[in-house]
Order: structure tokens, then C-alpha cells, then sequence
């Protein structure tokens, strides 16, 4: 029987961080679905200002992380420490206000179908901010728009965009609040090659532009070497290992090598089809 959850002050402050502090925390995580365990003994930390690639096979686990983080879902044990706010005491409401900081872009971009491009970044806006000025929301969507390469598509309707521009208009909305951290969920999966790139120069340039930390999960290792300052391994229910892109390139872990190797061709410069 688990025991009750102590209530934490009904308010959340984010606070600047210095870049290379660590932001974000994983500890001793451990999550099962029914008979399956998916994490024993997760440790992992984020520091500001990077983007983390957490990379692994098909099922590892690497998407619940990141839904674990924003309350999704919860970890059986563990904490989740962000600005050292412990995230795995938050009731539902606490965590409407971390999400105005942490947001997710999901993997199919999980547009409203019958909202517009406009009304689909808008969307948080209203949600956190029911107060705010239409005059100010159609500035910020627009402003959200231009930043991902997509101005003047407030009307189009989801159905009307390919699927890069699908991931840029998640982006949009996930930004939309001023998130200081985006959370990319499997972001170039289905996507061709030209487009993968331009997804790729797109959380490199969040990183540049507004300076936000990002984690990114994803089994796709051109994307991996081309966005991530630090890659993790998550692979047998806990993370194996986490360096620079040199370090891991080089790892002598049995797992990772495997991994890496398995993917080699497309690690190779004009190897990735």
C-alpha cells in the first residue's frame, strides 16, 4: 500500500538558472505497466541551458521519462526534482503551473484536427492565461509562428500541413507559454530526410534564439549527433551511461557499443537514407 502524498505549498516560482546548473533531477525512478518493468533504478540529471538526447531502442522507455516529468504519468518510486521543487508530490493543478515552463512537443504533433493553426498555439495561451487580450494573444501566436519559419499560417487547418510543418507548429504552441524547457518526443520519426534536417536546425536554433534547455528522445542517431550535447543511454531499465558526443562515440560499455554500431552507417557523413 502506498503511502499518502505530502501536499506541497499550492505554488510554483520558476526561477532563472545559471547555464550548466543542474535543472532537472531523476532519482532513483522505477515504473512498471502491469508485470512490466520499464525502469528499476533511473538516475539522470538536466543541466540548464542544454539539450540532452535520451536515446535508446523501440520500448525502452525513453517517452515515459519525459511524460513522468510533466505529470502524465507517475513513477512507482523515485523523485523527480525540478528547481528543487519534488515533481512526484504535485497534485494535477501544481503541475498546470509547470507546464507553463515545461512543455512537450509529442511525436505525431497532437494538433486539435478542428481547432486552426492559429487557435492550435493559441490554445495554451488561453488555458494559462485566461486573462490575456486577444490583441495580445494574436501577437504572441504570430510571433510564435515567425520564429518557427511558419508566418502568416494562422487560418490553414491542420490537414492542410505536411508533417514538418506539423512538428513546427507543435513547436509553436509548445512555446507559446515562453517555456524555458521543451520536452521532444521522437521529433523526426516518419519524416523524410531534407525535412529531419530542418527539424534538427530547429531545436538547435531554440537553444540559440531563447536559450532553453531541451531534452530530446529518439532512436534516430543523426539527429542524436547533430542536436544533443549530451546523449544518455537508456537501455535494461536504467541509464547506462551519459557524455558528450565524443564520450559516447567512444564508449567501451557493452550496451551502448552495440547500440552505436548497429547504427553505424548512419553516423557516417551521407550514410543516412
Amino acid at each position: 500500500m502506498r503511502l499518502a502524498r505530502r501536499q506541497e505549498p499550492d505554488t510554483f516560482e520558476f526561477h532563472k538558472p545559471t547555464p550548466g546548473e543542474q535543472l532537472i533531477h531523476f532519482e532513483h525512478i522505477s515504473k512498471a505497466f502491469g508485470p512490466k518493468q520499464v525502469y528499476d533504478d533511473v538516475e539522470l540529471d538536466v543541466r540548464a541551458g542544454e539539450t540532452l538526447v535520451v536515446m535508446g531502442g523501440s520500448g525502452a522507455g525513453k517517452s515515459v521519462l519525459l511524460k513522468c516529468l510533466i505529470g502524465l504519468l507517475r513513477p512507482d518510486s523515485g523523485r523527480i526534482v525540478f528547481q528543487g521543487r519534488d515533481l512526484t508530490r504535485f497534485s494535477e493543478e501544481q503541475f498546470i503551473r509547470v507546464r507553463r515552463h515545461v512543455a512537450m512537443v509529442f511525436q505525431g504533433a497532437a494538433l486539435f484536427d478542428s481547432l486552426t493553426v492559429g487557435e492550435n498555439v493559441a490554445y495554451p495561451l488561453r488555458e494559462h492565461f485566461p486573462d490575456m487580450a486577444e490583441d495580445e494573444i494574436r501577437r504572441r501566436v504570430a510571433e510564435k509562428l515567425a520564429l518557427v519559419n511558419l508566418p502568416d499560417t494562422e487560418r490553414l487547418m491542420p490537414s492542410d500541413l505536411s508533417g514538418g510543418m506539423k512538428k513546427r507548429v507543435g513547436l509553436a504552441r509548445a512555446i507559446a507559454t515562453d517555456a524555458e524547457v521543451i520536452l521532444w518526443d521522437e521529433p523526426t520519426t516518419g519524416l523524410d530526410p531534407v525535412t529531419t534536417q530542418s527539424i534538427n536546425e530547429l531545436i538547435n536554433s531554440m537553444k540559440t534564439k531563447l536559450g532553453v534547455t531541451s531534452i530530446v528522445v529518439t532512436h534516430d542517431m543523426v539527429s542524436a549527433f547533430t542536436v544533443g550535447d549530451r546523449l544518455a543511454m537508456l537501455a535494461n531499465r536504467r541509464i547506462l551511461q551519459v557524455g558528450t558526443r565524443e564520450v559516447m562515440l567512444h564508449s567501451t560499455v557493452p550496451e551502448v557499443r552495440a547500440f552505436l554500431d548497429a547504427r553505424r552507417v548512419e553516423l557516417v557523413p551521407g550514410g543516412a537514407s
